[in-house]
């Protein structure tokens, strides 16, 4: 018995990896996802690595996550790899409080971010 496979959600020449709950707000990482967006895997694993960002560290891992799976899992070629995608979502915000003048006080917010990135295997140009 049992529940039936889902479909896989990706086409035959992609490969995904998922980071939840990262340390930044998803504004800051953002920029470190559009920077490696569209970019070979090489090129974008040598841009993350040289960055100076903090967060560049974890998308790095992510992304080589995401080559591993496509190496290991898909047995796609990992010298024709791109980033097709590198989504950034919203996870919890931790709430902190400040106290100010008067009995007020100030808000802290400390946002998590979720981050997905998608390879895709180029074609062969002929």
């Amino acid at each position: 018995m049992g529940k039936k496979s889902a479909p896989r959600p990706l086409s035959d020449n992609e490969a995904k990896a998922f980071a939840k709950m990262l340390r930044s707000s998803p504004q800051k990482l953002n920029l470190v996802a559009a920077a490696i967006r569209g970019k070979s895997a090489e090129s974008a694993l040598a841009e993350l690595t040289f960055s100076r960002r903090r967060i560049a560290r974890d998308v790095k891992k992510v992304l080589q996550s995401a080559i591993a799976n496509a190496e290991n899992n898909h047995q796609l070629d990992v010298d024709r790899l791109y980033v097709a995608e590198a989504s950034v979502g919203r996870a919890m915000v931790m709430k902190r409080w400040r106290p100010r003048a008067r009995g007020r006080v100030g808000r802290i917010m400390k946002p998590w971010s979720n981050l997905t990135v998608v390879l895709r295997e180029r074609e062969e140009t002929a």
